[in-house]
């Protein structure tokens, strides 16, 4: 895929969502980049969940900036970092005015369930999850970070040596048909995520981030949504509580499961009747595939 093209969703998503305080800055190639091999479900994710991040670290105000460029790296870059090959990347750079992440935090800000933040505002999962899923892509990220200054992470992705003729059909991916889905998870990224692919496909989206939110929008639209997508782990109501509340108000609802730890959560999830589940970070495929 152009990752311009993805940045350039990402950038409307965000105008539309983020405070007015907060100005968006997008830097984009004039013309056609390299193309990268990736998946644009999880590639969104990573995305949204950078800019969240810098939204958050920008409570009264500032600039976001979006770019997207390519880049040659050689022996000695490739040499100072275990992650990068010598070669041609496509850089990412989402960089905010926010902040910034004190130097003892830093090294630690990509530990899976590491988090500043209160617990009722996330897990911690969001970075680690963004590191996994760029190095699943073949790629690497870099942080720069200055207290009181701001942020900066380098997604460097490799480009496709070749031009690659024929991208998958997206009609050969299942389609919906104005079914309403039910997402719930307490990550924002993923949520908007979720929705901007599941709209993309044909499906309408309601969105709850915990719980609580999730029984009070199924009570009031029981009738019309089709079928309830939901995160296991979540803080105040978590996922198998959150199920046995749904099932109570109809024992037909239709629920896939999703977490990062699928294994964990498998026996608990079949004695509640729940069989389809989803591993975190799921790709666009599988995601329209379960659906």
């Amino acid at each position: 895929m152009q990752v311009a093209d993805l940045l350039t969703e990402m950038v409307s998503l965000v105008e539309k969502t983020f405070p007015k305080s907060i100005t968006i800055r997008a830097i984009l190639p004039t013309h056609p980049s390299a193309l990268v091999q990736v998946d644009a479900t999880q590639l969104h994710q990573v995305l949204m969940n950078l800019c969240v991040n810098a939204r958050d670290a920008m409570p009264d105000g500032g600039t976001l900036s979006l770019s997207v460029e390519e880049i040659e790296i050689n022996e000695i870059f490739a040499h100072m970092n275990l992650d990068a090959r010598v070669g041609r990347y496509v850089l990412i750079t989402i960089a905010d005015t926010g902040t910034g992440i004190a130097p003892e935090v830093r090294d630690r800000i990509f530990d899976p369930f590491f988090t500043t933040k209160p617990f009722s505002q996330g897990t911690g999962l969001g970075l680690s999850t963004v590191l996994g899923i760029v190095r699943s892509f073949g790629g690497f990220v870099e942080v720069e970070s200055q207290l009181g200054v701001g942020s900066q992470f380098k997604i460097y992705l490799p480009a496709l040596k070749i031009a690659v003729s024929q991208r998958q059909d997206d009609a050969t991916l299942p389609q919906g048909q104005g079914e309403l889905i039910l997402v719930v998870d307490d990550e924002e990224a993923i949520l908007m995520s979720t929705q901007a692919i599941l709209e993309t496909y044909g499906y309408q989206v309601l969105m709850a981030s915990n719980g609580i939110d999730a029984i009070a929008c199924y009570a009031q639209h029981r009738h019309q949504i089709n079928v309830v997508l939901i995160d296991m782990m979540m803080p105040e109501l978590d996922g198998s509580t959150t199920i046995r509340v749904l099932r109570d108000m109809n024992p037909q609802v239709k629920v896939i499961a999703t977490s990062g730890l699928a294994g964990q959560y498998r026996q608990s999830l079949q004695a509640l009747g729940i069989t389809t589940i989803l591993t975190k970070p799921f790709t666009t495929t599988e995601l329209l595939k379960t659906l």
